[in-house]
């Protein structure tokens, strides 16, 4: 997890509004930080922002190599097949920081070819000084993020991790620039022209879900097509994991006590005795009161013997959190906002009290293992497999988004093994039946598939569902009451039109004022408010699905 921003197309080259720009991501990467201008394309300025996680010596960016003096690049990600890459081509690498790997590949092959060939999590901006071209991209299911200005009157064009790094020099942009999100599985291929200015030519998607990409699998086929389908589903999670253990800072675990996260949790534990890393790994909970998450995670952190850490919150924490919360997200989705709040406040306590920077967490499960209450409603299995394709496509701006930024406010790095391409190319490849809830049980083929390796205990490995933001609560009073009782105190609902989805509820009216504080006019960010579906509910809660089984 790092912070990149660059500008093209800037007027006046460095100018303490760039500065103040970049400045708002450095959360991102307390480290170390740099910004560069290139002496030939005075218009152009890249920064970066980082946090040392791997090759602390010469990790340092905007990278460039001798081999390519004019190559320039910026990346924030995690590129698991870069020694593989390395030994298949016969690469020079000049350095141990993995993100090398994409400018071999782009000079090796191009930009089209070497998105492709990547097993990884990032986005970059990689300026090719000789032939004048811009490449940006973002990873398959954008674990990464990254935002694009553009203003086609001006001829500039910004790329930044987070929106926040842009919107002040959007503000004195014309009335037809645009800031937003970029896509996942996407590259961009833009031309620098004389003047300074900037123009798009080519933009391409390289990535859907369910399509595989075209790399060497770090598990390869022939040791995959002597398994059944259960065999495959546990090895290749377990594959998952191993490949984002590189790290050289210490690796710790979100544990809600939920299926996902133990999982993952326990994948981790198993792979830290392996390695033999000289130390225990941490685990973190968070509730409110009698939380079942917090009774549950205790019980997976005994099994697997943890450096455990619980940490209760109250009203006041989410009174001080919420417009924070918003801030660091940028968005005004109902659901999001409050299952960050204590995934916020967690993070804050590791970062706070802890020596773990590496944190991996269980989010994907629910998108690929159909793991939401309301896929039992789904009218046929093909209907199921759509929605787990829909709900992958846009976790950027919901589930993803919120994981990416309620760690990277305290400059901790996540890792996210269901999301993994040869995971969720193999699980989305199976008969969707198998993928459907069985007898009410959600991940149903998930859960059969770890039957039998001991990782965690049954009370575990079959608990229900529960809603993040419920299962943090107090069994007396949801997370949702909570925030709906802090806003009523401090909000007066006026009728109020804004472009794109209208709040319609207290709670969101809030959430849409306090968004537009930091971000006006950005209503682009939250194209629809993440809702289940084939119910019919007016609250996104899963306590409001008739199959919610939490008490």
């Amino acid at each position: 997890m790092c912070g990149i921003w660059a500008i093209f197309g800037a007027k006046d080259g460095v100018n303490l509004k760039c500065i103040k720009c970049f400045a708002a991501i450095t959360h991102r990467g307390p480290d170390a930080w740099r910004v560069e201008q290139d002496a030939r394309e005075p218009g152009a300025l890249l920064g970066f922002s980082r946090i040392a996680i791997v090759d602390g010596l010469h990790g340092m960016q905007p990278m460039k190599l001798h081999r390519y003096p004019r190559t320039t690049l910026i990346c924030n990600g995690e590129i698991f097949n870069c020694k593989l890459l390395q030994t298949e081509h016969d690469f020079p690498y000049e350095t141990n920081c993995d993100v090398e790997a994409i400018i071999h590949l782009y000079h090796n092959f191009g930009i089209a070819e070497a998105v492709r060939r990547l097993d990884a999590e990032f986005v970059f901006c990689l300026v090719d000084g000789e032939q004048r071209k811009i490449y940006l991209a973002r990873d398959p299911y954008g674990v990464r993020p990254m935002f694009r200005f553009h203003d086609p009157e001006s001829g500039t064009m910004g790329i930044c991790s987070e929106a926040k790094g842009l919107v002040g020099i959007k503000e004195s942009a014309s009335e037809t620039a645009i800031l937003e999100p970029f896509p996942p599985g996407h590259f961009q291929i833009w031309s620098m022209l004389d003047g300074g200015k900037v123009k798009l030519d080519h933009t391409e998607q390289f990535f859907k879900p369910g399509m595989s990409l075209n790399y060497k699998p770090y598990v390869p086929e022939s040791v995959l097509k002597k398994m059944n389908v259960y065999e495959k589903t546990a090895h290749l999670l377990e594959a998952a994991c191993r490949k984002r253990m590189m790290s050289d800072r210490r690796i710790g675990c979100f544990l809600s006590g939920g299926l996902d996260s133990s999982l993952v949790t326990a994948l981790v534990v198993k792979l830290a005795k392996e390695y033999k890393l000289p130390y225990k790994i941490q685990t973190f909970a968070i509730g409110m009161g009698d939380s079942p998450d917090l009774a549950a995670a205790r019980i997976v952190a005994d099994h697997l013997g943890t450096e455990h850490y619980e940490v209760q919150f109250d009203e006041n924490d989410v009174r001080e959190a919420l417009d924070n919360v918003i801030y660091h997200l940028e968005t005004f989705d109902i659901t999001t906002i409050r299952a960050s709040i204590p995934m916020y406040l967690l993070s804050k306590y590791i970062k706070e009290k802890t020596d773990t920077t590496v944190v991996f967490s269980g989010e994907g499960a629910d998108e690929v293992a159909q793991g939401y209450i309301y896929f039992r409603d789904a009218p046929s299995a093909e209907a199921g497999h759509e929605e787990s394709l829909r709900l992958l496509s846009d976790i950027y701006l919901y589930d993803g988004l919120r994981a990416d930024r309620t760690t990277s406010a305290f400059s901790l790095e996540l890792r996210v093994p269901f999301l993994d391409i040869e995971f969720t190319h193999h699980y989305l490849g199976t008969d969707p039946k198998l993928r459907q809830p069985q007898d009410g049980v959600e991940k149903y083929l998930l859960r059969k598939s770890l039957e039998k390796s001991d990782l965690l205990p049954d009370s575990i490995l079959w608990r229900h569902k529960e809603a993040f933001s419920d299962g943090v609560a107090s069994v007396k009073k949801s997370l949702f009451t909570t925030i709906g009782e802090i806003i009523a105190d401090r909000y007066k609902d006026e009728p109020t039109l804004y472009k794109g989805i209208q709040p319609t509820t207290t709670e969101s009216k809030y959430y849409r004022h306090v968004f537009e504080k930091s971000f006006p006019g950005q209503y682009n960010f939250t194209p629809y408010y993440w809702m289940p579906k084939w119910v019919e509910v007016s609250d996104p809660s899963a306590r409001f699905i008739k199959h919610y089984a939490a008490k």
